[in-house]
Order: C-alpha cells, then structure tokens, then sequence
C-alpha cells in the first residue's frame, strides 16, 4: 500500500443482475484529503462509497482500506477496521425509539469494554464537537429538528474516534443558512481531527467548500479525478453540464482549495 493512500479501489466491477455499474473502476483516497464523488444518476456513488465501508462486495476488485484487504480479512480483523471509520448516512438514520444520548452512546456501548460514566463524558463531549447543547440529550429523534438530526447524526459517526468519515449527501434537505453552517462545521472537523473524508454529493456549494479532489464517475468508471480547478477543465458532457451551467459557475466564485495532510 503506498502511505499516502488510506483507501485503494483497484479493477472493481459492480454487477446487479445483468446490469453492471462499475467496471474496470480504479481510484485512490489520500490521507487526509477530502474527496467527493460525483456521478448521475445510476452510477453508483453511494454503492462505491458502501463498498468502502464493507457494506456490500463488489462481484470482482480489490478495496484496501487503511492497508487491508475489506473482504479478505478474518471476521475480527474486519470488525476491526470498521471501528475505524465512521458513516454520516443521508436522512440520519438516527434509531427513532432511542434518545439523543443513546443514538450515540449505542456504538461505545456495543465494544463492552468503557464504563458508563466514561460514556456519558465521551457523548457530552460528542455532542459539544458537533454544537448541540446538553439539554438536548434526552429528546427523541421525533422532536429534532432536520439540522439537529444530522449533527446528532455526526456526532455517532465520530463516537467511536474514526480515522475515515463518510458522508452522504450531508447537506441535504437543509436550507441555505443551515447548510452553509453545517459545511462550515465539517471543515472545523476535518481540520482538528485530521480526519480523511470521502464525499458523495451533488450539492456544489457544498462540493467546491469542501473538496480537496473531486472523483467524477461516469462510463462505468472514473473518468477523472483531480482538484476541483483541473477536474473542470475536463472535457466530457456529464462535467459540461454538471459543472459548467450557471449554477456550476456561481459556486465556483467563492472556490478556494482544501487542505489535507500527509501524517
């Protein structure tokens, strides 16, 4: 594995029946970077990104992450790495029948190896990363709000320290105002936690805020990956249109490049 890469995808092919949505699909995720992933519909970003995480097997390829084979590590091994990463999901995806509190204790408390108390300090801490009041702690998913719910969202995907945070469609359903904050709040993150982010949106404010490198799929594959500057000069229709209507360039305006780490 080189160093600098903590996610290695190499010749996957996704298959679904007699329809393939990947093939010969290759790409690399840096250490510390944020990466977005950008395709239409049907290309499966969120798929790949699921396959990252060992949700789902590709029908053939090879996924490193963080040196490791995904699928042929032993079942502890692959436990393992999965507590590494954590997973903000588009809607939440918050338990409804449990509190605030418990939504984020739950992933501690499923190691069997911390105290309570100590868990009680590590939510309230979670909840104070991600800007949500103590008070909050006892209500029920039912009672938040959409802005609430993905920061308490947020807050479980770190609970457990991750090194590899992704995020789908992590601004969606939310209005400008509260979208701008939430963008603001994941780069806060990534900067003090080091963290390297994997990205699916198809929000571009979001998108060029955020991007270190944007991983454009199309084809079956990606056809290119590059920072947001060279990934525009591309020439293909999908980026045309994507990036280069009028929605594409306003967001461009404010561009400016994220920074990532090697260590």
């Amino acid at each position: 594995m080189d160093v600098d890469h903590v996610i290695e995808v190499e010749d996957l092919r996704t298959q679904f029946g007699r329809a393939v949505v990947h093939d010969h699909l290759n790409l690399n995720v840096r250490r510390g970077e944020i990466l977005s992933i950008v395709g239409g519909s049907g290309t499966g970003k969120t798929v790949l990104m699921r396959q990252m995480l060992g949700l789902e097997i590709p029908r053939r390829g090879t996924i490193r992450v963080l040196g490791e084979d995904l699928h042929a590590s032993q079942s502890a091994h692959f436990d393992e790495l999965r507590k590494r990463s954590g997973m903000l999901f588009q809607h939440g995806a918050l338990y409804s029948a449990l509190s605030v509190f418990d939504n984020i204790a739950q992933p501690m408390r499923e190691l069997r190896k911390l105290p309570p108390a100590l868990i009680r300090d590590l939510v309230y801490l979670k909840l104070h990363m991600v800007g949500i009041s103590f008070e909050h702690a006892q209500k029920m998913p039912a009672d938040l709000s959409g802005g609430m719910i993905k920061r308490i969202a947020l807050a479980r995907a770190l609970a457990l320290d991750p090194e590899l945070l992704f995020l789908d469609e992590p601004t969606a359903g939310l209005d400008p105002d509260r979208s701008d904050s939430f963008v603001g709040l994941i780069q806060s993150l990534h900067q003090q936690l080091r963290l390297t982010v994997v990205m699916v949106t198809h929000d571009l404010d979001s998108l060029f805020a955020l991007s270190s490198r944007i991983a454009v799929l199309a084809e079956k594959k990606v056809i290119v990956v590059g920072t947001p500057q060279e990934v525009v000069q591309f020439d293909h229709p999908f980026i045309q249109r994507f990036f280069l209507g009028g929605r594409g360039r306003r967001a461009m305006e404010v561009l400016s490049p994220v920074p990532y780490w090697e260590n």
